[in-house]
């Protein structure tokens, strides 16, 4: 389990090391990554911002408190409120990058697909379809930022649980998410492509957790979008793979 998650975050490498050979293809997927970024720092710096204010509208029991007290529970509540937002905002950053930057997004896993050699797929995700994932991975999102808020409600480890949940869960939708288009090409069903995920769950956690780490790094999610999509890319190619080896195998068995 362990060696298939750092497998996952070597996938996610090899993604990187496409800055490095093929600069101009990725460059291509900054252009909707920067404008999703800067629609979610709007959001986000407000925030931020208003922590303060927040976490004291919401502890109006704490004003009684010594100081010292009602100060560690309104700065540990921060960074939970903190937290559940910035995992939100990786999803809702994914969802809108790929919704804008679909075209981009297209050239960048079919380019990587060629790359990686054999029968290319000839699906396509329709624009519709692209709306319907990343409203549901939006919605999702809302549901596990909401358990990483619960979560860090718990005394003494609530701030350290909800961060390692979220973290885990976030990636886990993450990976889902990038890893759609790939499938789409190869016309797989849902069924199917839950059951391939499952096949590679740690190697598919390992891949979302690192990206979801990434975008969590100032400025790291306009950078590691393009190649979060040629990992997962990498990814689809992979569990696939591997899916159809074991048939094989089974069938040369039967």
């Amino acid at each position: 389990m362990i060696r298939e998650f750092a497998a996952g975050v070597g996938t996610l490498l090899r993604g990187f090391g496409l800055w490095r050979t093929r600069p101009r293809l990725l460059a291509l997927g900054l252009i909707p990554a920067v404008i999703a970024f800067l629609v979610l720092a709007a959001l986000l710096i407000p925030l931020g911002l208003s922590l303060g204010g927040i976490t004291a509208w919401m502890t109006p029991f704490a004003d009684g408190w010594i100081a010292g007290w009602r100060d560690a529970l309104r700065v540990a509540l921060g960074i939970v409120l903190f937290v559940a937002g910035a995992v939100l905002s990786g999803l809702v950053f994914t969802a809108l990058t790929l919704t804008i930057g679909d075209p981009f997004y297209q050239r960048i896993w079919r380019e990587v697909e060629r790359e990686l050699g054999g029968p290319e797929p000839t699906g396509e995700t329709g624009f519709w379809s692209t709306v319907g994932e990343g409203l549901r991975l939006i919605v999702l999102g809302a549901l596990v930022a909401l358990l990483t808020l619960v979560l860090g409600l718990v005394p003494v480890v609530g701030g350290v649980l909800a961060t390692v949940v979220g973290v885990l869960l976030s990636g886990r939708l993450l990976a889902r998410e990038l890893t759609g288009r790939a499938f789409d090409a190869r016309g797989l069903s849902g069924d199917d492509r839950a059951r391939l995920l499952a096949s590679g769950r740690a190697r598919v956690l390992g891949f979302g957790v690192a990206a979801q780490l990434c975008f969590l790094v100032p400025l790291g999610a306009v950078v590691t979008m393009p190649a979060a999509v040629a990992g997962s890319t990498m990814l689809a190619r992979a569990l696939s793979d591997r899916a159809a080896d074991v048939a094989t195998e089974a069938a040369r068995h039967a």
